[in-house]
């Protein structure tokens, strides 16, 4: 399974969170008082990125393109997103 990955995955997957708290929690394995309750899919994200299966990135707020779809958003950062995405109107 290593040499498939190896062959076909060469590096790890992407992921851009806009929470700098749980970009931290996900390669510090130190469980603190408030983290005592989170959720099985963190442990999950933690052995992905501890064998470099995943990286979690933080990207602002301010550039978190997904907005756009979740969001209703100020005409000017709407259209910005809009020209990011390469989307037009029409």
């Amino acid at each position: 399974m290593d040499l498939f990955r190896r062959l076909v995955n060469q590096c790890a997957t992407l992921v851009y969170c806009d929470n700098i708290s749980a970009v931290y929690m996900t390669s510090n394995p130190v469980q603190h008082q408030r983290t005592k309750h989170i959720e099985i899919d963190l442990h999950f994200v933690r052995e992905r990125v501890a064998i470099d299966d995943l990286r979690v990135l933080h990207v602002p707020a301010s550039s978190q393109y997904a907005d756009i779809f979740t969001k209703g958003l100020p005409t000017s950062v709407f259209t910005e997103f809009r020209s990011s995405l390469n989307m037009q109107s029409g």
